[in-house]
């Protein structure tokens, strides 16, 4: 199949290479001439674990390529995916279509024989009304039906996810359409349920998903917390929780609150769109406001672990929203870190394996910058995890406690083994677990 795929982050990119690899013809298409020039030249513009070894290979075969040119990517299309996008406005919150109308308004002229236009991007109820009307304005002639195809795709493990998906939903109000969509997706058919509903049930199956795994991080959470209070252990709460076949284990890892480019943007346009229509979103309410709390409570958890003393210093260890990307957007550690920062409370060091460039993007020289997690932590007073990556497990404790001036760790990822850190001579402390020394 000849697939266009409009938009080239963390959604596009790893979707076009996924799509290349099941053996269809992928043109990714994006305005922005450096990253088009910089993946023609074998560069990836995103980490993501995995991609960069299927990407090599299906631009070596020829399977994928790169265009700055709508019509090159549409116009001998079978399938175009619309994956640009979808901001909040910074005062309502809501998603910010301009991308998707853009896309939709100048891909329309582009369009030779029948095609199947499918929005990936997250979007409100009734996007895909609105795409389908504004191709039909640009291009009355034009022979195609508008689909909602939502991603569920975790970053970090987008590839995995892509080849083992829980779920395929395919949103279209035409047979034929999701005949297309059916085709497409064939190799998964005895892995995953592919289900076709209607597009407007497609486009809430998204939201409903996210913000429904945002309440459950923001539960475990809040039961963290009331553990720490009456002396119970949150992993022993969730192992009993989980073992419940109606809650499941999934997300019940207690931390310093929810974060990425989806989860925040995507809470904060459902409950939006309940407004919107009158209906109370209460919960979802609660969690968006009880998760911005938690970032600031976090920040004070570092501060109170610092000795009184003149000029403290903070290593910070995690920049990115979590581990196994470098994307930084609405990431806890950057609220974690620009509540400190507010706070005045001292020098902050920081060092993170893929998202440095990002955060400095945010933080700019707010903070200093590392090179690895031993030059982060050297003269430090407080050294704090944020982000879970592997390799912060694996810390040489005898080694960072030499190098730090108060061998004191606060761990927001529960992810060192606290015998063994009490036992390298560390005040330590961590998340749903009685505080230890």
């Amino acid at each position: 199949m000849k697939i266009g795929i409009i938009g080239t982050g963390y959604v596009g990119l790893p979707t076009g290479v996924g799509l290349a690899e099941l053996g269809n013809e992928v043109i990714c298409i994006d305005r922005e001439i450096s990253k088009i020039e910089a993946l023609r030249n074998g560069h990836l513009t995103i980490y993501e674990d995995g991609l960069e070894e299927l990407f090599k290979k299906n631009v070596a075969n020829g399977r994928i390529s790169f265009t700055t040119s709508m019509k090159e990517g549409v116009e001998n299309a079978d399938l175009v995916i619309i994956a640009v996008g979808t901001p909040p406005h910074p005062v309502t919150k809501e998603a910010d279509m301009k991308y998707i109308h853009a896309a939709a308004t100048e891909l329309a002229e582009h369009l030779r024989g029948y095609t199947v236009i499918a929005t990936k991007s997250t979007v409100p109820v009734g996007t895909g009304d609105d795409v389908e009307s504004l191709i039909h304005k640009k291009n009355p002639q034009a022979d195609f039906d508008v689909v909602s195809l939502p991603e569920f795709l975790r970053e970090g493990f987008a590839i995995h996810d892509f080849f083992n998906p829980d779920r395929i939903v395919i949103g279209a109000n035409t047979e034929k359409a999701c005949t297309l969509l059916r085709e497409l997706y064939k190799p998964f058919e005895h892995k995953a349920k592919i289900l076709c509903v209607s597009r407007r049930s497609s486009e809430t199956i998204k939201y409903a998903s996210n913000a429904f795994l945002s309440l459950k991080i923001h539960y475990i959470n809040e039961m963290a917390d009331f553990c720490e209070k009456a002396q119970a252990d949150i992993y022993e709460v969730a192992r009993g929780m989980g073992l419940d076949s109606r809650i499941g284990d999934k997300f019940l890892n207690p931390g310093p609150g929810y974060g990425g480019s989806c989860f925040p943007k995507d809470t904060n346009a459902m409950a939006y769109m309940g407004r919107q229509n009158g209906v109370v979103l209460s919960l979802i309410e609660a969690a968006i406001k009880g998760n911005e709390v938690r970032k600031e409570k976090m920040a004070e958890r570092i501060i109170a672990a610092l000795p009184d003393i003149e000029a403290p210093k903070i290593a910070v260890l995690g920049l990115a929203f979590k581990g196994g990307t470098d994307d930084c957007r609405v990431s806890p550690a950057m609220s974690i870190i620009e509540n400190l920062i507010k706070a005045d409370v001292g020098a902050i060091t920081a060092y993170d394996p893929e998202a440095m460039p990002n955060a400095r993007k945010i933080l700019g020289d707010k903070i200093m910058y590392a090179d690895d997690a031993y030059s982060a932590v050297k003269g430090a007073d407080v050294l704090a995890i944020l982000t879970e990556w592997e390799d912060f497990r694996h810390l040489d404790l005898a080694r960072i406690k030499s190098l730090m001036r108060t061998p004191t760790i606060v761990d927001l990822r529960n992810l060192l083994d606290p015998q063994t850190v009490i036992a390298a001579g560390f005040t330590y402390s961590r998340i749903g677990q009685v505080a230890t020394a």
